[in-house]
Parts: structure tokens; C-alpha cells; sequence
């Protein structure tokens, strides 16, 4: 029914940039997931391949939330703060109700969207995405051309970086996003040591 999606890969930036073809987006804190819709279901599967065996109840509200007959999303499992923030201990660990944040729409009703300009699957990604309170589901948005200013608002946020990606870019694996961390990022102090003691 569905094609298998390769992710698209992020390349990796010191210093933001401003440029009029980018857009950039907060990087959300969580991991990484391509969401297949389908018949009344949802299959979460990571960036490396795998099937996401957690997450019924979230998998459930995707398929719940989304009004389309089939559906491929790119996007980021996320729990928040009351704040709105990215908290990834709280995900790791299965504290609190997770959230997927969508970022690409690659496929929709019967129609693969890899060869269409990155803007114009953003646009049909918002119209796909109910604008709810209390949803689950939730629309990753962008600002144009301003990389430089979105990343110093993020540093002085505390949260993780930011994600440039060209705005008439195809979703291909040749293609590339780029990503730009914060060296200051307070929840990545300890990670690699945590994820050592969970082997």
C-alpha cells in the first residue's frame, strides 16, 4: 500500500545563516519517527527502520486525528513541558503522554508527494492537521529566511537548535536538511553517559 520512506538525513552546521531560499524550524527534542496512516491505523517506524512496538495510545490519536484515507508524515515524538518545551527524559523514560510534531507530509490520499517543492507539502500538511487544543498531533512551524534570529531566540529558550531546509526542496535521499545545535543546551549535558548506563 505505502512505499518504504528513507528519512530524509541532516547534515550537521556550526553558525546559523540567514538566506531568502531556507526556511528554518525549532528542532524538537524527541525522536525521530516517519508515521504511515492508514485504514483507521497508525505504524510509527524510527529513522533507522524500526517499528515502534510503544506509543498505542499516540499511534491511535494520529490515526484518529488525521481526515485522510492514507497518509505518510515525517515528524518528531515528542513530551512537553507546560511550556511547550521539549523535555526528552520525560520520552525516554515514559512519563507522560507523548506528542507527534509533523514536519513533511511525503504522502496523501494515494499520492506521493516526494517530487513536490518542500512549501507546498508544508501547505498540505497544515490543511491536513486539525487545529485543536487538546490534539495530539501538531503542525511544526517555520519561519523564512531569518535562520540567525530563530537560533538566538532558541539559545536564550534553552531548547535544542534549529533545522534549515531549503523551501523548494524535494523529499529525496539525496537531498539534505541541515541542522544547527545550541553548544549550550542544557538537556544534552549527561546524555551520552545516560544512554551508556542503559545498554
Amino acid at each position: 500500500m505505502f512505499p518504504d520512506v528513507k528519512p530524509m538525513e541532516l547534515s550537521r552546521r556550526a553558525e546559523p545563516f540567514d538566506h531568502r531560499d531556507w526556511i528554518f524550524e525549532l528542532k524538537h527534542d524527541g525522536f525521530r519517527a516517519i508515521a504511515y496512516v492508514g485504514e483507521g491505523k497508525c505504524k510509527l517506524v524510527s529513522r533507522k527502520g524500526t517499528v515502534y512496538k510503544s506509543f498505542d495510545p499516540l499511534r491511535e490519536a494520529i490515526a484518529v486525528e488525521l481526515k485522510a484515507k492514507d497518509a505518510i508524515l515525517d515528524g518528531e515524538i515528542v513530551c512537553l513541558d507546560s511550556d511547550g518545551r521539549s523535555k526528552f527524559n520525560e520520552l525516554l523514560y515514559r512519563r507522560v503522554q507523548p506528542f507527534f510534531y509533523a514536519f513533511d507530509l511525503i504522502w496523501f490520499d494515494g499520492k506521493d508527494l516526494r517530487q513536490l517543492p518542500l512549501l507546498e507539502r508544508k501547505r498540505m500538511l497544515r490543511r491536513l492537521i486539525p487545529q485543536r487544543r487538546r490534539g495530539r498531533v501538531m503542525f511544526t512551524r517555520h519561519i523564512k529566511g531569518r535562520g540567525r534570529a530563530l537560533f538566538r531566540k532558541i539559545c536564550k529558550l534553552d531548547l535544542e537548535g534549529i533545522v534549515a531546509k531549503q523551501k523548494g526542496g524535494l523529499y529525496l535521499p539525496s537531498a539534505k536538511w541541515i541542522k544547527i545545535k545550541n553548544p549550550n543546551y542544557s538537556q544534552a549535558q549527561g546524555r551520552l553517559e545516560l544512554f551508556e548506563k542503559r545498554r
